[in-house]
């Protein structure tokens, strides 16, 4: 790509002027057509220091109503301190539909640098590729027209344009360390783009544009930008065929398996509820100390007593250390972005506790039985779920899921004194009731998202909870366990280091 590109020849100003002026009013044309197709577009603008990304993407904007698009420019920080994943940046920052996302530097970019800073391990890198790959194509197959570009320069363009920056005290400001650092290191910078590029060309392939040639690389960007939005609209907007990546998977029963009868009495239930909330303040600390993030998922039935499976886990938390997300229906700009969105922006910090009451497995039984996606949607979304653990558990996250299991008279009995007692009333509603009226229904959903998206790196915990106080005490003791183990590893490692 980069190795054998040719420089395009010199053109005739006043023709490729014309040519952009066309191009510029069909991309005008086309503005409200994307707001009423929503269709949500990002173009990504990769490329070397000084090769005008900047610059190019004032270009595209220049005729965009600027209610229709925005422009990022997420910061490549040293990998020490960065406290979110890799892809953090970026799935936070994908366009409502029909408005347009232009990124200047990205994925690309952030991966390279650290791999050649090495910041990250060779075996880092390759797994940041491997979730680029998954992310570009968790938008396309979601309904995102995804455009990326490389603008390229070559050695000697690179050195007279950076030397023009630094020699002008307005402009010197642009040119940082790093890129010069990046013009030293150019064959190696070079051949980690091309490797890059060739890496994640696949799913949605890349444009090399020709830097050198400023008004021919904006026409050629206008072009190929209008060229797809014609094809996406003709089209409609794309959507992904399931598959299944072969995931380490648990062997998970069936709900209507799980011996619900196991129970507590009071003075077991306090004299362990003391010692495991005490246990769970001091692993905190350590967490906190080292960094590592925790995430604890919580599905289950109406009424089988999540909320209290919470407090208990919360109370003896650092409220400094974590926070506790309740997923609702959700709102109208989280409806309109890729699903998985409105869980990015909810992750934790490194050494942070993340709590989420109702998850992103939503899409699996109330989206799907209820009709709020499509059947590709739901039956997508087990293998996009897989993915998106995975991403977190590669960052270093301890990921546990519970689900709070109770039978039908248990919850029956339990919405009656909810609705015969006034103070709890508030937690009853006709939408309880409604979903009670399909437990056959959501059993075979939960069953099929257990048995397909219970994994090595992100279990399912079916926690029994037809007694309460016993259900509290069995998930305090799973992520007891579970970040006494994630300490030790990371202990283990450091001493390896």
């Amino acid at each position: 790509m980069l190795k054998d590109f040719t420089k395009r020849k010199a053109e005739d100003k006043g023709e490729l002027s014309a040519e952009i002026k066309a191009l510029r009013e069909k991309l005008m044309g086309q503005q409200q057509l994307v707001r009423d197709a929503k269709l949500p577009i990002i173009v990504l603008i990769e490329g070397w220091a000084a090769a005008g990304k900047g610059s190019l993407i004032k270009e595209l904007i220049s005729e965009i109503d600027p209610r229709f698009y925005s422009v990022v420019s997420p910061a490549i920080l040293p990998e020490r301190e960065c406290r979110y994943p890799f892809l953090y940046p970026y799935a936070t920052a994908i366009p409502e539909n029909g408005k347009i996302l232009f990124m200047d530097s990205g994925w690309m970019e952030a991966a390279v640098r650290k791999e050649l800073h090495r910041e990250i391990t060779r075996d880092e890198y390759k797994r940041r590729v491997r979730q680029v790959n998954e992310f570009e194509r968790q938008l396309r197959d979601g309904g995102y027209l995804v455009l990326k570009l490389f603008l390229h320069i070559d050695r000697d363009e690179q050195f007279e344009r950076l030397q023009a920056l630094t020699g002008s005290a307005e402009t010197s400001w642009r040119v940082t360390e790093e890129d010069l650092w990046q013009h030293r290191e150019y064959k190696r910078f070079r051949d980690a783009y091309e490797s890059f590029m060739e890496a994640t060309d696949a799913t949605l392939p890349w444009h090399v544009l020709d830097g050198s040639r400023r008004k021919a690389a904006v026409r050629d960007a206008l072009s190929l930008l209008t060229a797809q939005i014609d094809r996406a609209l003709a089209a409609g907007r794309y959507v992904g065929e399931p598959f299944d990546e072969n995931f380490p998977l648990l062997e998970m029963p069936k709900l209507a398996d799980v011996d619900l009868s196991p129970s507590l009495d009071d003075d077991t239930y306090r004299k362990e509820l003391k010692k495991l909330q005490g246990r769970l303040s001091e692993l905190h600390n350590l967490i906190y100390r080292e960094k590592i993030p925790v995430i604890l998922c919580f599905e289950g039935w109406d009424a089988a007593g999540k909320g209290g499976n919470i407090r208990r886990l919360a109370y003896p938390l650092d409220p400094r250390g974590f926070d506790v997300r309740p997923i609702a229906s959700p709102e109208p700009h989280e409806l309109a972005r890729q699903y998985l969105w409105r869980f990015w922006t909810r992750l934790p910090r490194s050494g942070h506790i993340c709590i989420f009451d109702r998850t992103w497995y939503g899409r699996v039984m109330v989206e799907r039985l209820e009709g709020f996606c499509t059947e590709l949607d739901w039956k997508r979304a087990y293998n996009e779920i897989n993915e998106f653990e995975r991403q977190l558990t590669d960052w270093g996250a301890v990921v546990l899921k519970f689900w709070i299991h109770i039978d039908q008279d248990t919850q029956l009995a339990r919405f009656t004194d909810r609705q015969n007692t006034p103070e709890k009333q508030w937690k009853i509603t006709d939408e309880d009731w409604r979903n009670r009226e399909k437990w056959a229904q959501y059993e075979v959903a939960v069953d099929e998202m257990l048995a397909r998206t219970s994994t090595e790196n992100a279990p399912w915990f079916i926690i029994e909870s037809n007694d309460k106080k016993y259900a509290r005490i069995r998930t305090l003791r799973i992520v007891v366990k579970a970040l006494e183990e994630a300490l030790e590893n990371h202990f283990a490692r450091s001493m390896e280091r």
